[in-house]
């Protein structure tokens, strides 16, 4: 079968929604979204079951790519600061799905799908989310670099980066309060990882409305889903030739 017939299954898990769709082997949408309300509580078996029942909405797919917004090393979730620790650590996610769903299953962190969407294979770029936590992902010359859980570095003496400029600290604190971190935080950024260019998606990306480096980017949030189908490209190793993302005309506007 070639790549781009290969239908994917793609899974962004957030903190209050989890979406799904079906794209081709480039990236392309092929189904509109569904999206569902993140289980309460959020134990895995929630997870699972509602991941199990909004897959079964889409007719056929051949491989399945989730992002989760935690840490995950070769599938299984480390750390799920939003979600709960305890309840996660351990969990084999990719195993699980696979088993579930009756499919080969990939999941890393959700910004590193984000990344992989977003970066356009041109040196050093970064990617943070701005959502329920903060998200960051790092891809060199469009390969990611193994995930640097961001959210839980100090910013602070006592707040990290989740702490700081996540919803709950937006709730708190305003708007205007929060767009003055936001520009600490890109300061910060900008000084340590020294990137060629930075994307910023996320529900509250749309909140920065000051002045941005030529380098930095507010992009659709809707368009991180489509990094399952490059996970799965580059299943076949760096050696291999990427395919170049083609312009093509979306279901999705």
């Amino acid at each position: 079968m070639s790549e781009i017939n290969i239908k994917i299954l793609a899974i962004d898990i957030g903190g209050s929604n989890i979406k799904a769709t079906i794209l081709n082997g480039e990236g392309d949408y092929l189904q509109e979204y569904e999206r569902e309300k993140t289980p309460s509580p959020p134990s895995p078996q929630s997870f699972v079951a509602l991941i199990k029942e909004m897959a079964s909405r889409f007719p056929e797919y051949d491989r399945i790519a989730a992002g989760f917004p935690g840490y995950v090393k070769n599938g299984v979730v480390k750390t799920a600061p939003k979600l709960g620790n305890d309840i996660w650590k351990d969990y084999d996610l990719q195993k699980q799905l696979t088993k579930v769903l009756g499919k080969p299953a990939l999941v890393i962190n959700d910004a590193d799908l984000q990344g992989l969407s977003l970066a356009k294979g041109k040196g050093v770029e970064m990617v943070i989310t701005l959502g329920t936590g903060f998200g960051s992902a790092i891809i060199k010359d469009g390969f990611l670099i193994p995930h640097l859980e961001m959210s839980q570095h100090p910013i602070t003496k006592n707040k990290n980066y989740n702490d700081y400029v996540g919803e709950a600290a937006l709730v708190k604190i305003g708007k205007k309060k929060w767009k003055e971190r936001m520009k600490r935080v890109l300061n910060v950024l900008n000084t340590v990882f020294n990137y060629d260019h930075l994307y910023i998606s996320g529900g509250n990306a749309e909140l920065l409305d000051f002045k941005l480096d030529a380098n930095v980017t507010i992009e659709n949030n809707r368009e991180g889903i489509k990094g399952g189908a490059t996970l799965w490209r580059q299943q076949k190793g760096p050696a291999k030739k990427r395919i170049k993302k083609k312009s093509t005309k979306q279901i999705i506007k």
